[in-house]
């Protein structure tokens, strides 16, 4: 698998969180499945401020479902740290998604953890995958900057 290295300036979109006691593993780092849970959290928010998905829908309606995951921890975060969780579309497939994800010390910038995430469009009601909408696509391939040719 080839490594994600990002950059700062990559991310147009960050998600401000708070470390809290309750995150920490009996050696007072913030516990792995954490990560998972703040890169979800961003993700939820970047789709809402893109206007992908609202507060009033079933998380049912948002029409995504997790494929893959993968985290590279880069240095440890403890209680209070103050953190900020980065999220970007680095492509648009036929029916995915690949973001990446990063976890950010919010005053120096500095990468705690890295990692990509490749989302499914999935149609919960009838159990199956479906083509990423077009609407979608559209909205994110003009937030993202992305190539013509993923809108």
């Amino acid at each position: 698998m080839q490594r994600y290295n990002p950059r700062m300036s990559e991310y147009r979109f960050f998600h401000p969180l708070e470390v809290r006691y309750g995150d920490l593993d009996p050696q007072g780092h913030l516990n792995n499945a954490k990560y998972l849970t703040y890169f979800e959290q961003a993700r939820v928010r970047y789709l809402t401020q893109l206007g992908l998905f609202s507060q009033d829908q079933s998380f049912e309606e948002i029409g995504v479902i997790v494929a893959d995951i993968h985290i590279r921890y880069k240095a440890p975060v403890f209680w209070s740290t103050p953190i900020k969780v980065g999220v970007r579309t680095a492509e648009i497939g036929d029916k995915s998604l690949t973001l990446q994800q990063c976890l950010a010390h919010a005053g120096n910038g500095r990468l705690l953890a890295v990692g990509t995430v490749v989302l499914v469009a999935y149609d919960y009601l009838r159990h199956e995958t479906m083509t990423v909408p077009d609407h979608w696509r559209k909205t994110i391939s003009q937030f993202e900057g992305l190539p013509g040719d993923q809108a």
